[in-house]
């Protein structure tokens, strides 16, 4: 039985690296079944995701080889086995609709996620969490006890193993040091109006100043405020005859949707860092 294994890659772009992949996976058995590539030129960095089959070595193998192998084109890369979905731990508030989408889509086999627990500032969800058997954790959150709350927090993501944390509609502010622990594995999710209509109750100030498009933002947690590298957006068009009713469905519909998108793609390895921005290979 083959074993399927993900290959992401960025270096200085030059002359013979889809080669070089290509025979190195070669020369070891590998068969590959899905490859994509990016120059950008503006940077003159090179971008690869490569999905291949190998039966012949195993994963310590091909790492302790692709150490070497990645050295002369000065590569970051990362190897990912295909056969354990992504360990995932969700933060959310007192607003359900993106962790009931994700529960959802979760259970139903749309994304390749293992959901290991939920982390909530209130106890609104404990019961739709234990729906799907999914730990449930309250950890109110204060301006007195934040830096404890937050050590709770990471404690719990660390001890789940968790590679990715999605803030689903997590309405607290992390500190800098827990963004810089969850650099690169943890997703947002927000209203795309920022930086206009922030603080709350955003699609009442987006409906009394007549907006026509609402839409939503994916984007990965840095210390800077909603302002880290964005893997997905969207957007509806709205009139004059949507209420704000209307336009906090359509919102939060767009916001699900967006996420969902966002970490599809994050756990399929889909999404390599570029600088503040993201390459996807959809």
């Amino acid at each position: 039985m083959n074993h399927a294994y993900i290959l992401t890659l960025s270096c200085p772009d030059r002359t013979g690296i889809v080669h070089a992949v290509s025979g190195f996976l070669l020369e070891r058995g590998g068969n590959i079944e899905e490859a994509a590539q990016y120059n950008d030129h503006a940077t003159g960095l090179f971008f690869m995701r490569v999905q291949f089959a190998c039966d012949q070595f195993s994963a310590e193998d091909l790492n302790s080889q692709l150490s070497g192998f990645a050295v002369p084109f000065q590569m970051t890369w990362h190897l990912h086995s295909t056969t354990q979905p992504m360990r995932t731990v969700i933060l959310v508030s007192k607003e359900g609709h993106c962790l009931n989408d994700l529960l959802f889509r979760w259970k139903s086999g749309l994304l390749p996620i293992d959901i290991r627990a939920i982390v909530s500032n209130h106890r609104d969800f404990y019961q739709l969490a234990a729906g799907y058997n999914v730990p449930f954790h309250h950890i109110a959150v204060t301006a007195a006890n934040k830096a404890e709350a937050e050590a709770k927090q990471y404690e719990i993501i660390e001890s789940e193993g968790a590679e990715l944390v999605v803030l689903a509609r997590y309405m607290q502010i992390l500190s800098d040091d827990l963004c810089r622990k969850l650099s690169g594995r943890a997703i947002n999710i927000h209203h795309s109006f920022l930086p206009s209509f922030k603080g709350a109750k955003p699609y009442y100030q987006a409906h009394d100043r007549g907006v026509k498009l609402i839409g939503a933002t994916a984007h990965y947690v840095t210390a800077d405020l909603d302002e880290g590298p964005i893997i997905e957006q969207d957007v509806a068009r709205v009139d004059h005859s949507k209420t704000v009713d209307d336009l906090t469905t359509q919102g939060r519909d767009t916001e699900s949707q967006v996420l969902a998108r966002a970490v599809k793609w994050h756990s399929e390895h889909r999404v390599l860092l570029n600088g503040h921005k993201t390459v996807i290979f959809k």
